[in-house]
């Protein structure tokens, strides 16, 4: 009979950070805080996580709270806080044709004058008070949960994408009492917002992001993103980005992760790597949405379904990404208020909350990804003493303990369920065949006594 550990466990991870994240200096993998161990990320992110979205104007407001609950019913740790560029747009060129109404925005609508939407033009030369006071209070309660939040500085998608964005930007110059904002190329869609071809938009962007740090730096649950899938002519101003909050940190009491995510359409991981990013999100290339390659350390992987599927991915997914070293996220419809859900999700949050169950009970610092010493391929490992592996469907599997000394223990996990149960110990120093008990997919893990 399987006993529900799972649960159990769920029910004692809530701990709020102690101190920010930095790489785990014997397996950068992952990141660790002062506790000294490594952390595994999971987490389910929906658009609407920051600023209000939706059909009516002004927008209805988002229930911060009872998503951190839904977090935590989950056991997840880790967030992307959305940030939308636009005041209006539509789901059009993902799924359906829904207008939504956005805001707040980090500049106060003031006038005089109207924005080409109708109302009171931006002051890009002040902050709203609204939406970082917004920002900060969603961080506090987000850490006292446990729970990491990854702030992004900018959109790229919607003003690629989005009919029209570039009449709903704060720097279309029709829309800000500055003047600021330019369109270089003629072709009114305002792309070079995100490249380095305008000094002025770019100065205005550092002070926003220096103001994000200053009202956030004190907090140790805090991660950046610079961009949301930009164009990749967003290179160079992306890395200028991330170089501008190394620097500006370092300055202050605390330092933070910054990460660099795919550039949609066309971005190649390599530039992720290439980045001077602390952590990436990559595209499908190179099987990171079926078979993900083994992390081997150069940069913490987030893998994200935003940037494999949009909306998608299945538990095994996230089975596979734990097992060559890494931290799986969902893309998450959530309430349905942005895009349509679908009951078919579940599965996935579980399984985030289940693989984090599991990391917490392994000594993830010292695993890596060992897929040859399993027969399935999907094996993380600390030979000789510890290995975890992804069964995807009900069979034996051979693994290879020619490192280990004695027998080891031996747990079975129902990945759909996260009902964990032993089996009789085995012996090392060979290699062993095991029969799966589970019907459907599982994870074996074996460690010594």
């Amino acid at each position: 009979m399987f006993a529900y550990l799972a649960l159990e466990v769920l029910l004692m991870t809530h701990q709020a950070a102690a101190g920010p994240l930095r790489l785990h200096p014997d397996n950068p993998r992952y990141f660790t805080d002062d506790s000294g161990r490594a952390i595994l990320l999971v987490g389910a992110h929906t658009w609407n996580n920051l600023q209000d979205m939706g059909e009516t104007d002004p927008p209805p407001a988002f229930d911060w709270d009872a998503y951190l609950d839904f977090l935590g019913n989950h056991n997840h740790n880790f967030v992307r806080m959305w940030r939308w560029e636009l005041t209006i747009w539509n789901t059009g060129p993902n799924y359906g044709n829904r207008h939504h109404f956005c805001e707040p925005h980090p500049w106060p609508r003031t006038g005089p004058g109207l924005a080409l939407d109708g109302k009171p033009k931006f002051d890009l030369s002040r902050f709203d008070d609204a939406y970082f006071g917004r920002l900060r209070s969603r961080l506090e309660s987000a850490g006292e949960r446990g729970v990491y939040v990854s702030i992004m500085l900018f959109e790229g998608w919607g003003t690629q994408f989005v009919e029209n964005a570039w009449a709903a930007h704060p720097f279309n110059p029709a829309n800000n009492v500055n003047g600021i904002g330019s369109d270089p190329n003629g072709d009114g869609k305002g792309l070079e917002v995100h490249e380095l071809v305008d000094p002025q938009m770019t100065a205005v962007q550092e002070a926003y992001v220096r103001h994000v740090i200053d009202t956030v730096n004190d907090l140790d649950n805090v991660l950046y993103e610079i961009s949301n899938e930009n164009h990749p002519p967003s290179t160079e101003w992306q890395y200028h980005m991330i170089r501008f909050i190394h620097d500006y940190e370092r300055t202050k009491p605390r330092q933070h992760p910054v990460g660099m995510t795919f550039q949609y359409q066309g971005g190649s991981n390599q530039a992720l790597f290439d980045s001077p990013a602390d952590w990436i999100s990559p595209n499908p290339e190179g099987g990171y949405n079926d078979a993900p390659p083994p992390a081997d350390g150069s940069k913490v992987i987030i893998n994200d379904t935003d940037h494999l599927w949009g909306i998608g991915g299945n538990q095994a997914w996230v089975y596979k990404t734990l097992c060559r070293g890494m931290n799986p996220i969902f893309m998450d419809p959530y309430d349905g208020r942005i895009l349509e859900t679908d009951d078919k999700w579940e599965a996935i949050r579980r399984a985030l909350g289940y693989a984090r169950t599991l990391a917490e009970r392994i000594d993830l610092a010292h695993m890596t990804p060992r897929g040859d010493l399993a027969s399935t391929g999907f094996c993380l490992a600390k030979p000789g003493e510890e290995y975890v592996i992804y069964l995807p469907a009900k069979a034996d599997v051979t693994v290879d303990l020619t490192e280990a000394q004695g027998k080891l223990n031996v747990e079975w996990t129902n990945a759909s369920t996260g009902e964990t149960a032993p089996a009789a110990p085995v012996e090392g120093g060979a290699k062993v065949r095991l029969g799966c008990p589970v019907d459907g997919d599982a994870v074996l893990r074996l460690f010594l006594k």
